[in-house]
């Protein structure tokens, strides 16, 4: 929400105003040079949005400002023409911040690319003090993006729909982050956590789906395009029914694309492209997968989690590679969500796995749920409320 501040006014001043807090009006302003603010110099209040009110007869400012629980000075700011002397007509149209106190992602059910898209829009408009940045583009030219929140030196990076059948999981991450951005614009807990603090402490990165492709795929069938639709068909073993798929669009499975010990991975799987587990001729040879390496090394992160279905599991090694903070972490992670810790598995060439054997550092792959993928959208609130404190205590341990 913009807003025109009056002359002399601060952003500590706008801060008390809107009771929202001063970091996050700081940080959806980040062209603002000075703190001193000049008339008609507009001005963004992050978790607000405007509605309008038709002036009734003898409706003053101040009578509508206590009819609907807004500082009257607020009211002022939001609306240029208006000052405290101005007279208000009947039929007038004035507008009215109104906070936000409501889920933004609520349509969860076939959520694919198109849908996260008008999300991600809303809650950008809603939240200024988000990151954005697309760090790619899949094999069809669909953005791959990346979000930012939180200002903190520790830096905690999140991914999900690695596979397309699993689009249960960039549901369950924008979910998370929707909560958490209500939390901090409403000043109330997480689950005993301050969101303030996390804010403040840690840098969160989210890639919240990394195969777009292959989520379209799953949910809408193959592209329009009639040699697309024919190579997947063949891919499929001429079946119409995708809802198996998990590889990208070009039949490479991009969590079997990482160089960590890749070939002994491609020794073992299919030799061809197809819905699932084909490692490609090389090592990062998709977009998709090239996208996350390379921003995996630009930010450094210092841990990540890559969220997948199914199984109410969190696997935390691989080849002993990983750091002795990885067991503390992973205990409070399972103690939060009653999962299961596993320590290795008979897998390789996936992110996690990369990510542990170059970095040293703690490294996480998350099953969410229970069932057979994809998993249906009923099962949501259940594994939400059940899982979402992993992403809390992976934030603030």
């Amino acid at each position: 929400m913009y807003i025109y501040p009056r002359f002399g006014n601060s952003l500590w001043y706008y801060s008390q105003l809107f009771d929202v807090p001063l970091a996050l009006i700081i940080d959806s302003n980040p062209r603002l040079e000075t703190n001193d603010l000049g008339d008609n110099e507009k001005l963004q209040i992050p978790g607000f949005i405007l509605h309008h009110h038709v002036v009734q007869q003898e409706n003053t400012l101040k009578q509508i400002a206590r009819k609907f629980t807004i500082p009257y000075e607020a009211i002022l700011c939001v609306n240029l023409d208006l000052h405290e002397n101005t007279s208000l007509t009947v039929g007038q149209k004035i507008a009215l911040p109104q906070k936000v106190t409501w889920r933004t992602i609520r349509d969860k059910d076939h959520y694919d690319s198109a849908k996260m898209r008008k999300d991600l829009q809303a809650l950008f408009q809603i939240y200024p003090f988000l990151k954005q940045q697309t760090i790619g583009y899949s094999v069809l030219n669909d953005p791959l993006k990346e979000i930012q929140i939180g200002k903190g030196p520790k830096k905690v990076h999140f991914n999900a729909s690695f596979h397309g059948n699993e689009w249960i999981t960039t549901v369950f991450l924008l979910s998370f982050l929707d909560d958490y951005l209500l939390a901090l614009m409403n000043k109330t807990d997480l689950r005993e956590t301050n969101p303030l603090t996390l804010y403040m402490q840690t840098t969160l990165s989210i890639v919240p789906m990394v195969n777009p492709d292959g989520v379209n795929l799953v949910l809408n069938g193959p592209p329009d395009d009639q040699e697309w639709g024919g190579y997947l068909l063949a891919l499929n073993n001429e079946s119409t029914d995708f809802t198996g798929w998990k590889a990208n669009i070009n039949g490479v499975d991009l969590n079997d694309q990482f160089p960590a010990n890749w070939e002994i991975e491609k020794s073992r799987a299919p030799q061809l492209p197809g819905p699932r587990d084909y490692g490609g001729e090389l090592p990062l040879t998709e977009p998709e997968s090239i996208a996350m390496a390379v921003l995996t090394k630009q930010r450094d992160f210092d841990r990540v989690l890559a969220f997948h279905t199914q199984g109410e599991e969190i696997y935390w090694g691989y080849h002993h590679c990983e750091p002795k903070e990885s067991k503390t972490i992973v205990k409070e992670l399972c103690k939060v969500s009653a999962y299961k810790a596993v320590r290795n598995v008979n897998s390789d060439a996936g992110y996690k796995d990369w990510y542990i054997q170059e970095w040293r550092r703690p490294g996480f792959t998350v099953e969410l749920g229970y069932g057979t993928n994809p998993l249906p959208i009923e099962q949501f609130s259940y594994i939400y409320k059940r899982a979402m404190g992993i992403c809390l205590a992976a934030l603030y341990m």
